[in-house]
């Protein structure tokens, strides 16, 4: 009898240790938190379900730490965001040393050369690199308008052969309304998934606040007062000579000047030195991206092609450089501070305020948290915000 007792004692303590030990190690039964997540909020394995900028339902780390950027100018807007930290991976294009560098966030952060290689420049990864590194979350994009774009088929197929999520999107440029949807669209899209939502409203809250503060300056000039004016030597996937422009370039759009290559919401177009000749702007903008090529580009040809002597600009003197915002696809804060340089060459009165190199220096301190002009300046022999001399 006491034997028996002894046993039911014993087992009775055996019992109530394995379900006080259950209960330490969370075994319980199914609860709430088991309900399957709305598609955007956190899940209980840490992940969230995001619509990218192709329409694309993509499952991706709730707080992604390491990340791989692809394509023209992906890597921008990391650095716009402030997220360079979880940049673990990078194209040729941030690898190799430049003649000249274009690109603000890259002078910014000469550390993304260090690190690993994940495909060439212009979207043409290499996945086995890319696994090979281990990223988290590839992100993927392309210069809008142009054969550097990408797609939605073009994700499924990186994200097929990877096994890692990508999300994908349109780049955008501030050229049309719908460009501009674009560009906003993106930094949201990253911002939500990097934790820095707030840091792309507030970056395009400047662009608003910067773009309507140029038309506001401007806007009530009457047309026939309103300068004639044209930008040659444009770059679009390399240097380019006097012909290469921009129909719709923004900041003559911004600041209201009539420009004689306008016509069309093209990125870029060749135009014939017939219209250059007729069309006779009264200022001439130079895109000093231009002195890439063999004689100094478009300010060679000004200098040596008779056709171009007898332009008013040149005559007067008033050709002006200007830093070359497409470089590696759109360099924003560059093209915002190439419009104020224009608005003060222009308009002296309008911007009577404005020292356009601080404020260049104030834009690029906002877009990529260093005041670079100076450097970026001195990659195109400072030929940026000033006169150029043609008899030399």
């Amino acid at each position: 009898m006491k034997k028996s007792c002894a046993f039911i004692l014993i087992a009775a303590i055996l019992i109530g240790a394995c379900i006080a030990f259950a209960g330490c190690t969370g075994t319980a039964s199914p609860s709430a938190s088991t309900t399957t997540p709305a598609a955007g909020s956190p899940a209980a394995s840490g992940t969230t379900t995001i619509t990218d900028g192709f329409g694309r339902t993509v499952t991706v780390p709730a707080h992604p730490t390491k990340i791989v950027c692809s394509g023209s100018g992906c890597l921008r807007y990391v650095v716009y965001l402030g997220a360079q930290d979880t940049v673990v991976g990078v194209d040729s294009q941030e690898k190799k040393t430049q003649v000249l560098e274009g690109r603000a966030y890259a002078l910014a952060n000469p550390q993304f050369r260090s690190l690993p290689l994940s495909g060439e420049m212009r979207g043409k990864d290499d996945p086995e690199k890319i696994i090979g590194i281990g990223p988290q979350l590839v992100f993927k994009t392309g210069a809008t308008g142009t054969t550097y774009g990408t797609s939605g088929p073009e994700a499924d197929t990186l994200q097929d052969k990877t096994g890692i999520p990508v999300i994908a999107f349109p780049y955008g440029s501030l050229r049309t309304d719908a460009e501009k949807a674009e560009f906003y669209a993106a930094l949201r899209l990253m911002g939500k998934i990097l934790g820095k939502d707030a840091r792309a409203e507030e970056l395009i809250a400047y662009v608003e606040e910067v773009t309507a503060d140029l038309e506001k300056r401007t806007k009530d000039i009457p047309v026939d007062q309103q300068k004639s004016v044209y930008i040659g030597g444009v770059s679009s996937a390399g240097a380019h000579g006097i012909i290469s422009t921009e129909p719709a370039y923004p900041p003559f759009i911004w600041v209201h000047a009539k420009n004689i290559a306008a016509g069309s919401d093209t990125q870029h177009a060749d135009i014939s030195k017939e219209i250059i000749v007729s069309g006779d702007p009264e200022f001439l903008f130079i895109d000093a991206g231009t002195i890439q090529i063999d004689n100094e580009g478009a300010i060679g040809e000004l200098k040596t092609n008779p056709a171009y002597a007898g332009l008013s600009a040149v005559k007067s003197g008033n050709v002006y450089g200007v830093l070359p915002y497409n470089f590696y696809s759109v360099n924003y804060e560059t093209v915002l501070a190439d419009a104020y340089f224009i608005g003060k060459t222009l308009y002296p009165d309008r911007f009577s305020d404005i020292d356009p190199k601080v404020k260049a220096d104030e834009i690029y301190t906002k877009f990529v948290g260093k005041p670079v002009f100076s450097s970026l300046n001195g990659q195109y022999r400072d030929l940026g915000f000033t006169k150029i001399n043609l008899t030399s």
